[in-house]
């Protein structure tokens, strides 16, 4: 009955020191669920641009970031239906500047996909060069989750590296308002985005690109413009115009427009309410720049510790030339010795029976 009653006592004691060790199994052990919804193809066409407008688009936006090419696809999943609109857009920067300005407040970002973004009548996605429109048909329930399973069928869950690269560098977050922020490159744009501004200003003939958000400031809304230029000299001409038309950093009520120039980066500060309101916003952009043929992006290292990879890279370049001249001394020795053993008659043995060919012509 002793040895019983031990042998529980001990079974229980088991028992609860494995608890914690079980829990904590739990609680690290993650499987993440992804969207296993079995989505069919059934039918595909080509269609002229103008067919965007069905879509809520406009062919002159479509047509002022490049696209050419549309194809409408119809998925089935069970009782569900769903349309897709696939633009082909001369690069990845289009793709993504369709997204932007069709986005909604509405839309949220999709959780676990990259540029891609969900909201009640649908969902936007940028895959390389390609901009996707997936619409709810009317009457159907397609949950989140099928939706965000149809777009990793057509294009996965994120972009490859070098489309994500070539992507613009995000904006900063502080006080900026969710889905406010668009990528322009046309004039055609800008007049839509930025009512009452000079877009003609801009530049957009000289390879300018902006981008447009809305931030919190001063208790209000102030619209930040940050238009990037092929050169610092162009971003400087462009600059001193939109200060001579505009009138840049003078107190002019809401009207005021606040701006500085860095590089090649114009940042422009609309209907801020204050210079100091404008001040913070455009103290949130810290811009670098660097040239380089050959070289990738250094990301953020300082100037600093650039300059020292710079003379290390060097120094190791000469003991690397060095040591290839140290070589070929060595091997011109050891090949000297072994002819002097193997082709002892060889003048390459013996240098000083070395002889000189004359020719005796007359």
């Amino acid at each position: 009955m002793m040895a019983r009653l031990l042998a529980r006592q001990f079974g229980l004691l088991l028992a609860l020191l494995a608890v914690p060790y079980s829990a904590a199994a739990q609680e690290h052990t993650v499987i993440p669920l992804i969207p296993a919804a079995n989505w069919h193809l059934v039918k595909s066409e080509p269609l002229d641009v103008d067919a965007v407008r069905e879509w809520g688009g406009d062919p002159a936006i479509e047509r002022e970031y490049g696209v050419k090419a549309v194809v409408r696809r119809t998925y089935h999943l069970g009782s569900h239906t769903a349309e897709v609109l696939i633009e082909e857009a001369p690069d990845p920067s289009a793709a993504y500047g369709l997204l932007t300005y069709y986005q909604t407040e509405a839309m949220e970002p999709a959780k676990g996909m990259a540029v891609t973004l969900i909201g009640p009548e649908g969902a936007l996605m940028a895959r390389g060069q390609f901009f996707v429109r997936a619409a709810r048909a009317v009457g159907s329930q397609i949950s989140d989750n099928d939706l965000a399973a149809l777009l990793i069928f057509i294009g996965g869950t994120r972009p490859n590296s070098q489309d994500m690269a070539r992507l613009p560098a995000a904006l900063p977050t502080q006080g900026l308002r969710p889905r406010s922020e668009r990528y322009v490159l046309g004039l055609e744009v800008a007049r839509r985005v930025l009512p009452g501004f000079r877009t003609e200003l801009i530049g957009f003939p000289q390879g300018a690109e902006a981008q447009v958000a809305e931030y919190m400031a001063d208790r209000g809304r102030a619209t930040v413009l940050a238009i990037n230029y092929p050169t610092p000299q162009i971003a400087r001409v462009r600059f001193g115009a939109m200060g001579s038309f505009l009138g840049i950093n003078q107190d002019r009520g809401p009207e005021s427009i606040y701006g500085r120039r860095s590089g090649s980066f114009v940042i422009l500060v609309l209907k801020s309410g204050s210079a100091n309101a404008a001040k913070g916003l455009m103290d949130q952009f810290q811009i670098t720049s660097n040239v380089s043929w050959n070289e990738r992006y250094p990301g953020a290292k300082s100037f600093t510790l650039q300059v020292v990879e710079l003379v290390l890279a060097n120094l190791m370049l000469s003991f690397i030339i060095a040591g290839f001249a140290l070589g070929g001394g060595i091997l011109v020795f050891l090949s000297r010795r072994a002819a002097t053993k193997l082709f002892p008659r060889w003048e390459w043995a013996d240098p000083e029976r070395e002889t000189i060919i004359r020719l005796n012509l007359s």
